[in-house]
């Protein structure tokens, strides 16, 4: 059973919290959709019928919400959990709820959780509790799980227990709608990734291997005779995984301890290439080398400020306000560009 999003758009009075797209979670697909907090709320909201789209819809299957509510199971940010109640009595009461014919002991066993079966949830750490509440998120039983932020803050084992859990889901061939803020958490958990914000819905491009790609290019019979081809968008590594963005979406890049890093809504991603080669690549694109150590998007800057005779500074206009610095030389050579 897929989870359908038709032409769906969400507005709040005059301000547009995603403009219309469509996305369809397919049965034993993992799916991520990366966004700001704003967006993700709004999305679990209209999941749980808590708000309408202002146009489009939403389908599970063939149906609307309302007609298919038990197939679709949820993983909160805030695990929700009766902390009076023990390991074992939290997942038998959530067993009782949804009238579930899985059997306590396999799913206390997929958490990992026997030693703590009978500990009260409030003598439990953080990611304990988050394994209890995936415990009683397969209890559900459903066609189609959301998660919501699912590895935040927790511990490496608890992690590799829900990357288990989530490749469980795909082999039964049931779906996840995974939302988060975090691309590393993305990329780690899913096998199809799009980014979500008031431009609409994008994919984000990623490729396994690396070395594989390489391969296949080698191995070509007709590589030398094909005209090299400009590839515009900017590589970065995330957990094995190659993510390509396109050069618009960088805020600006900074170079520490002689590794480059692509700064995008707030987030850092490594990059395989050096500063000066990423000056060379970007420099079409409205990018300017304004300190030694960073690359900025000239398009995303919004004030110069002025500190000392010999100390600037720029303002980007982004959701963090970014501050980067701008040398002396730098500044002269902006004033230039600008006609100042």
């Amino acid at each position: 059973m897929s989870l359908q999003f038709i032409n769906a758009e969400k507005r709040i009075h005059d301000s547009v919290v995603f403009p219309a797209f469509d996305l369809s979670i397919e049965p034993g697909k993992l799916v991520a959709v990366y966004s700001s907090v704003n967006v993700r709320e709004q999305l679990i909201e209209l999941l749980l019928e808590k708000s309408k789209l202002s146009n489009g819809e939403i389908r599970i299957g063939e149906s609307g919400i309302s007609e298919n509510k038990s197939k679709i199971g949820f993983y909160f940010l805030h695990d929700g959990l009766y902390e009076r109640l023990s390991v074992e009595e939290m997942i038998q009461f959530t067993k009782r709820l949804y009238l579930s014919n899985k059997p306590i002991g396999e799913v206390i066993q997929t958490v990992q959780l026997d030693s703590k079966r009978r500990v009260k949830i409030k003598h439990l750490s953080y990611s304990e509790r988050k394994r209890v509440q995936l415990a009683c998120s397969l209890m559900q039983n459903a066609a189609i799980h959301i998660f919501e932020e699912p590895d935040q803050n927790l511990d490496l084992e608890s992690k590799r227990i829900l990357l288990s859990v989530l490749q469980r889901l795909k082999q039964e061939g049931r779906s996840a709608f995974i939302l988060t803020g975090n691309m590393e958490s993305a990329v780690t958990a899913a096998d199809h990734i799009f980014r979500l914000d008031e431009n609409g819905l994008h994919t984000v491009q990623i490729e396994a291997d690396e070395e594989s790609n390489r391969e296949i290019e080698n191995s070509s019979p007709v590589a030398e005779s094909i005209s090299p081809v400009r590839f515009e968008k900017i590589p970065t590594k995330v957990n094995e995984k190659i993510v390509l963005f396109e050069p618009p979406e960088i805020d600006y890049i900074e170079s520490n301890e002689g590794q480059s890093f692509l700064h995008i809504k707030g987030e850092s991603f490594p990059s395989p290439s050096t500063l000066n080669e990423l000056e060379a690549r970007l420099l079409p694109f409205g990018f300017f080398r304004c300190h030694r150590s960073y690359i900025v998007n000239l398009q995303k800057v919004r004030e110069v400020i002025t500190w000392t005779r010999n100390s600037y500074s720029l303002v980007l206009d982004n959701s963090e306000k970014s501050t980067i610095p701008l040398s002396k030389t730098k500044m002269v050579e902006l004033k230039e560009m600008l006609g100042l």
